[in-house]
């Protein structure tokens, strides 16, 4: 167990778990039948980047630096996970009166091929009427509420771990 704490074994544990999540939002696109929004497919993005991060720094290995750059990055892309979900479970929980209007596109590669990356995030988070709907739930909470707690969990022990790694022992 105490093995599981230290920087390498933990940050290619925290990498499974990203895999593991996103296995799951694949499953549930392809066998439950759930579409994901733009920000769905955002945040997937974002997931996929936290695992490659993960891997990265379990690749860097501990030390002064490394781990603090491998912590810095994790955590950094963590919140943008973090933040992506926030917004996205924010525009769930809006009155019926404040939902934005959906940009019909719907999928976010068409919305890419069309309009370019800039414009197409920028829909994303604006437009994006479809983002609103709640689809699934597990204990109360939405895909984007799990998917935003899980950010947060990765993302605060990502930094706790690695930075706690680079320290010289007492």
């Amino acid at each position: 167990m105490w093995r599981l704490l230290e920087s390498r074994p933990f940050n290619l544990t925290a990498a499974g778990i990203c895999l593991a999540l996103l296995a799951f939002a694949y499953f549930s696109e392809y066998v439950l039948g759930l579409q994901p929004c733009p920000l769905c497919l955002i945040q997937r993005w974002v997931m996929w980047a936290l695992a490659g991060a993960f891997l990265l720094a379990a690749l860097l290995g501990a030390g002064p630096l490394r781990s603090r750059l491998s912590g810095g990055l994790t955590g950094l892309v963590a919140a943008v996970g973090a933040g992506v979900a926030g917004w996205h479970l924010r525009l769930q929980n809006l009155p019926e009166s404040e939902v934005p209007a959906s940009c019909g596109a719907g999928d976010m590669g068409y919305m890419v091929d069309v309009f370019g990356w800039g414009e197409a995030l920028e829909m994303a988070f604006t437009e994006a009427g479809d983002c609103a709907e709640v689809d699934w739930t597990l204990l109360g909470l939405s895909m984007p509420g799990w998917v935003l707690v899980w950010f947060l969990v990765l993302g605060v022990a990502a930094v706790v771990m690695n930075w706690r790694a680079g320290r010289p022992p007492f």
